[in-house]
């Protein structure tokens, strides 16, 4: 759990300094959204499910959104930072889930608010053992991810591991350190750090799907 609970430390302390108006990567979510995506989801799993059936708008969820609005004001958005800075209730189910429900999720949407904007940050040298940690957890989030992929995938570090998420008779390899991987999963294209290798036309059907 403790690489989890660094990176949410990480993210509370970024999330405090943000402008809660700033955009996200989220399309539709500003950062005020995102602390309220954050918030629900793990205070309020019932709620977050009701959201995702409802599929409104990124930004028009109905409960979401109220959390969201109860935070305009210097104040609101601080006590909500604040919410999520307290960890999960012990009684939610979001808690039994355990570090690889969570470290990817906060990984990601940190990057969600750094990499935002005119001026997007550059990417952050992170511990060994996070990146480590990152890579591990990746791979049934890479195999959804991909899932749909008309070509196989296959990740792979720079001088490091490489895992087939989806398999095919042509492949492309998704070069990037473990982050910059997670990032492009999640589809993050236009910030991850990555490079697409393979047979031209196999690189084509593979971008022409994204």
């Amino acid at each position: 759990m403790a690489w989890m609970e660094d990176e949410r430390a990480a993210l509370v302390e970024t999330l405090r300094s943000a402008d809660p108006d700033a955009p996200t990567l989220c399309e539709g979510w500003t950062v005020r959204d995102l602390v309220a995506h954050l918030v629900e989801r793990e205070h309020m799993p019932l709620r977050r499910g009701l959201d995702a059936l409802e599929r409104r708008a990124p930004g028009r969820e109905r409960f979401q959104g109220r959390l969201a609005d109860a935070a305009r004001t210097p104040e609101g958005y601080r006590a909500l930072v604040d919410r999520f800075a307290a960890g999960i209730p012990a009684w939610s189910p979001m808690g039994w889930a355990g570090d690889a429900a969570h470290l990817l999720e906060y990984v990601v949407h940190h990057e969600d608010v750094r990499r935002a904007g005119a001026e997007p940050a550059e990417p952050r040298i992170l511990p060994t053992d996070l990146v480590l940690a990152v890579w591990e957890r990746l791979g049934p989030l890479a195999r959804m991810a991909y899932r749909a992929s008309p070509v196989g995938v296959v990740l792979a570090v720079p001088g490091g591991p490489r895992r087939v998420v989806h398999r095919g008779p042509d492949a492309v390899v998704v070069l990037g350190d473990p982050v910059e991987l997670a990032l492009h999963a999640l589809g993050r294209d236009e910030v991850a750090e990555v490079d697409v290798l393979g047979r031209d036309e196999v690189v084509d059907r593979y971008l022409a799907a994204r």
